[in-house]
């Protein structure tokens, strides 16, 4: 899974970012990651506050609050603006500029959502002293039996603590690997414009790959069920509760605020639709893949499953709202 995150979630960031901004928007646009950054705050306050009344089960406070604060800003809201554009009776008037303004706008955002991902959640969802969010089923370390122990009693498999040695061993070759490149192969005739140009290439296919690898990895998690999680049936509620209910009208005090003080582009409705939409997604699918590379997918994919289904009622409320008050 970790690869998924450290290597497939930069290509996709890379590849939606080459598509759609230029220097000029970034400028123009500035109010978009800002809107990320506030809706990320003010749905960890609301995720803090629920947690709090409802009290997780040891240790999913922290995670609790994540469920409910990181919100779902890149492909969900990207297909729901195709959906909407594709249709030629849409309310922002031309589909294909529609479609074009809005993937560009939701793609902008999702370089301080990936920001947010490595650092923010990253370090929440650590797990807790113990070492392991599932304390109760935490295997005690294997001890080496004694010598004359009866065969039945010797474990088939021993833990034992690596040697020293076999790390010191381990850094010298990589040393050895990157004196190797530096000296050995010439730089400047690999990295010739085909060849950038390839693994850019590369870089996108990859980039694509991002959400149906996540979304497998994490349905395998639900293997047992998405009643097996250890949160219980109070605390997924409340984390549905929080995040479809709880955090939408927040966020549209948020953007409404926004253009009352002139931070927003006048007249772009679509500009104002995509920031409404960034506050009223369901939990992020990324998130769910960090939890799983911390160690509590399980429960992650747990939630994704039930938010995601609740969402489809929920989101189809507030788009209606949304459109009409633009409208």
């Amino acid at each position: 899974m970790g690869w998924y995150f450290s290597l497939l979630l930069p290509c996709l960031i890379f590849s939606q970012l080459g598509q759609a901004v230029t220097l000029e928007k970034m400028l123009e646009w500035w109010f978009i990651p800002m809107n990320v950054v506030l809706g990320s705050i003010s749905g960890s306050i609301i995720g803090f506050i629920v947690a709090s009344i409802v009290r997780p089960p040891y240790p999913f406070f922290k995670f609790s609050i994540i469920q409910i604060g990181i919100g779902n800003i890149g492909n969900v809201p990207l297909v729901l603006i195709a959906a909407l554009c594709r249709d030629t009776s849409n309310p922002f008037g031309d589909s294909e500029k529609c479609s074009t303004d809005g993937t560009a706008y939701i793609s902008f955002g999702q370089w301080v959502g990936a920001i947010i991902l490595y650092t923010y959640v990253f370090n929440m969802l650590a797990p807790p002293p113990e070492g392991t969010f599932y304390i109760e089923d935490a295997n005690l370390p294997l001890k080496s039996p004694a010598k004359d122990a009866p065969l039945e009693q010797v474990p088939l498999l021993l833990q034992e603590d690596a040697p020293e040695e076999l790390d010191a061993l381990k850094r010298g070759k990589i040393k050895q690997f990157l004196v190797f490149l530096h000296f050995k192969l010439n730089l400047k005739q690999i990295l010739q414009p085909p060849i950038i140009a390839s693994i850019l290439a590369i870089c996108i296919i990859l980039g694509e790959a991002m959400i149906p690898c996540i979304l497998l990895a994490l349905g395998g998690n639900l293997i047992d069920g998405p009643g097996s999680s250890k949160l219980g049936f109070r605390t997924t509620a409340a984390i549905i509760f929080g995040r479809l209910v709880l955090v939408p009208p927040v966020g549209l005090g948020i953007v409404t605020l926004a253009d009352k003080l002139g931070f927003l582009p006048a007249g772009d409705k679509m500009f104002k639709f995509v920031l409404l939409l960034q506050h009223t997604m369901p939990t992020s699918v990324l998130s769910g893949a960090v939890a799983n590379l911390r160690g509590c997918g399980r429960e992650a994919a747990a939630v994704l499953f039930w938010v995601h289904i609740f969402a489809t009622i929920s989101m189809a409320g507030w788009i209606v709202l949304y459109l009409n008050l633009l409208f």
